[in-house]
């Protein structure tokens, strides 16, 4: 039977925080090796590099289950679901401020957008730049990930109604692994049967339902497990506990992800099929990070990464996120570098260094304060314990 857990434990997940950390470091090393050239070298580290977009995945497998809890909580205890409405305006609250003033520095500031339009600033604003071919602009091609969570976040309440109908208080994770490798693997087929872009729509949501769909899933059981529910998953507890054999396998299956199999490693359109195994290596990587931390007895594993300082980490990770970019073209643009050239060490120092200068300044000045802001949103008393649900959910910090 699973250790009994306090009702804390039920609101948060603190050892979670660390691995928007991860993701972003990994992000940025993405970024570094494609900047200094690494990534399509060709010398025997240009996969391990090129493949740490990875972070991708485990920023999105972290919002399905970090999301959906509140959802998942509600239909286990039977209690209130979350607003609608105040689930959208803190998650506005969370992202948009910050997002804005990056989009508008990096549009207003980097020389190589001098040339930007009306209509980038009006894409960009709305996050609606990955629904038209090159509307990313320098400085902000990360972002095409957070307009795909955005999109995520827009369905989610729809979605949970969906899954949370009905009187079962042990939710339905097979019904969410199904319905969002069902989604996926059409997707990837429309894209392989030429209906659909290779360059473009492997950027929109329906691409990624298996990444979120396995975390909602890993949600609905960890929650469930905590109310007493599904004993039959049980056996994510006893794989938690073992957390380097998780990480092994993690990385053995990134080694496999580094070779061809996962398609080319610069710009080049993979096939559908790369495509497809990519999207499947990437999900059992970021489930083989995540489990450790989110299932099984406490340890000192747990309690390293929900520290103060790795939560800290975890909280500025979205500045990192938002404004690496900006941090690596500007090293490029002052020390007159070529592009593809550069010390790849260096570079991915400064980047992290200036990305959480920027990322710190973004947090207190503008995210904290819209943080605040989001709590204003009227809600009924008995609604607390949704919020306190909640509260844990940040966004993930994408790519």
């Amino acid at each position: 039977m699973s250790a009994p857990i306090s009702p804390a434990t039920l609101h948060r997940v603190p050892a979670l925080d660390a691995v928007r950390v991860i993701g972003a470091l990994a992000v940025v090393g993405h970024h570094a090796g494609f900047a200094t050239g690494l990534n399509t070298g060709g010398g025997p580290w240009s996969g391990w590099f090129a493949r740490m977009d990875a972070g991708v995945a485990v920023f999105f497998v972290l919002s399905g289950f970090l999301l959906y809890r509140p959802w998942a909580h509600a239909q286990a205890s039977g209690e209130p679901r979350p607003g609608t409405g105040r689930y959208l305006w803190r998650r506005a609250m969370r992202v948009l401020p910050a997002y804005w003033v990056t989009v508008a520095v990096c549009l207003l500031v980097l020389p190589r957008n001098d040339d930007a339009a009306p209509a980038d600033w009006i894409r960009h604003v709305t996050l609606t730049q990955i629904y038209g071919p090159d509307h990313l602009r320098h400085g902000l091609s990360q972002t095409w990930s957070l307009a795909t969570e955005v999109a995520f976040y827009a369905l989610l309440p729809l979605l949970a109604a969906l899954l949370v109908s009905g009187g079962k208080r042990a939710g339905r994770p097979w019904a969410i692994i199904a319905g969002g490798s069902l989604i996926t693997g059409t997707w990837v087929v429309l894209i392989g049967a030429g209906v659909l872009s290779g360059s473009l729509h492997t950027m929109w949501l329906p691409a990624y339902g298996l990444w979120f769909g396995s975390g909602m899933a890993l949600s609905a059981v960890h929650v469930a497990l905590r109310h007493g529910h599904r004993p039959r998953w049980r056996f994510l507890d006893e794989i938690g506990a073992a957390p380097l054999t998780c990480w092994v396998g993690a990385l053995a299956v990134y080694a496999i992800a580094t070779t061809p199999i996962a398609g080319p490693r610069d710009l080049a359109e993979p096939t559908a099929t790369e495509f497809g195994l990519k999207l499947l290596l990437y999900s059992v990587l970021a489930i083989l990070i995540m489990v450790p931390l989110a299932f099984g007895p406490h340890t000192k594993v747990k309690e390293i990464f929900g520290s103060r300082a790795a939560r800290w980490l975890g909280t500025v990770s979205y500045g990192l996120f938002l404004w690496h970019p900006f941090v690596l073209e500007e090293l490029y643009a002052v020390t007159g570098r070529p592009e593809f050239t550069g010390p790849l060490l260096s570079t991915y120092l400064i980047t992290v260094g200036g990305g959480l200068t920027l990322a710190t300044l973004s947090y207190y000045l503008i995210e904290k304060p819209a943080q605040r802001l989001s709590h204003r949103w009227p809600r009924p008393p008995r609604a607390r314990i949704t919020e306190s649900q909640s509260s844990t959910a940040e966004p993930s910090a994408v790519s």
